[in-house]
């Protein structure tokens, strides 16, 4: 059963066993609303001081955490578990619904709008809430996005540069939990009013992912989003039974890569077509080719070299084949020991 909850102070955060509700945020400017949905789970076997609160569809055409985190809602067994976890598969729903980045009801991207006014429009009242409401709740949070039709990323987890030392291990400690192919540390100065950003300066263990692109659903990316955060539980005591490797043994660890100053970010120099000729995860030298702008305006034209300007591993490839001029084209990151970010 799901229940409508229009009164938030409502919502019994300590009530055992799996309950389902739909958050009653009002549209603006009409008599109606958007119904967000949450589950909160508190485990049977007592109490856990490590709450874990999840989000997919902070982008609403990112699908890996979205359905990754619906599947959670129905397959945790509150009888198998102690401590709490809340889940919230679709935190911008209308965004949800419409496949778009932004939510149509105000046009406004969830993961610009931390940390959110209750006066403002829906999707800042929803990142209030968000902050308010569930951070209190959780002392580890995990946002689950995917490229949407902004860029194509190797398989990862994310976290920014952390000045704390044991919340950084802490973070990165978990971030291999995941086990996906790369952990991207990256720069928090690309942009403002992330998610992650405001989780992270409370103190919490927190980390983003990239697990696929193209407002598709990569199904490697949702095995890594469900059995991930399966893995976190379990790292934390909320589950029983031990981490599993996801990807082969022979592996190894995921390889930590950095992106955390602004040159790693390189724009493109020009509007036009847009052919890589690397894939994202990429191992490349410096003036190795990348890919090519072509400038159909004069067809006879040869196409402009886009080469790499450092060694590195290519983080991240402009998804579209029209980007703009000054639009992020390529992320260079480099490799870093584990020990940077554990310690020795």
């Amino acid at each position: 059963m799901i229940e409508v909850i229009h009164n938030f102070a409502d919502i019994d955060f300590a009530r055992g066993g799996k309950h389902h509700y739909q958050l009653a945020f009002h549209c603006d400017g009409t008599w109606g609303y958007s119904l967000v949905p949450l589950t909160v789970i508190n485990g049977l076997r007592g109490p856990n001081p490590n709450g874990v609160l999840c989000f997919g569809g902070t982008h609403g055409n990112e699908y890996e955490g979205q359905v990754g985190l619906k599947r959670l809602c129905t397959d945790l067994n509150p009888e198998e578990m102690s401590g709490r976890v809340i889940l919230m598969p679709q935190l911008s729903t209308s965004a949800c619904i419409a496949n778009t980045r932004t939510s149509p009801l105000d046009g406004v991207n969830m993961n610009r709008a931390f940390p959110g006014n209750p006066r403002g429009t829906i999707s800042y009242r929803i990142s209030n809430f968000v902050k308010t409401v569930l951070f209190p709740q959780a002392r580890i949070v995990i946002d689950i996005h995917s490229g949407g039709m902004e860029g194509a990323f190797p398989h990862c987890m994310s976290f920014h540069p952390i000045p704390d030392p044991r919340q950084c291990a802490e973070t990165a400690q978990l971030a291999q939990i995941f086990d996906t192919p790369f952990v991207l540390i990256y720069s928090s100065a690309m942009a403002s009013g992330l998610l992650t950003d405001e989780a992270e300066l409370e103190g919490k263990v927190t980390l983003g992912s990239e697990l696929g692109a193209g407002a598709s659903l990569d199904r490697t990316g949702v095995r890594y989003a469900y059995e991930g955060v399966r893995n976190a539980l379990r790292h934390y005591g909320l589950l029983e039974g031990s981490v599993q490797k996801l990807r082969p043994e022979s592996d190894g660890p995921p390889r930590l890569i950095e992106a955390a100053q602004l040159d790693c970010y390189i724009p493109a120099p020009a509007d036009g077509i847009w052919e890589p000729v690397i894939a994202p995860g990429t191992q490349v030298q410096k003036g190795q080719l990348l890919g090519r702008l072509h400038d159909f305006f004069d067809h006879s034209s040869p196409a402009r070299d886009i080469l790499s300007p450092r060694d590195g591993w290519i983080a991240m490839l402009h998804l579209s084949a029209r980007p703009t001029k000054g639009q992020t084209l390529f992320v260079v990151a480099q490799e870093q020991p584990w020990s940077e970010v554990l310690g020795a």
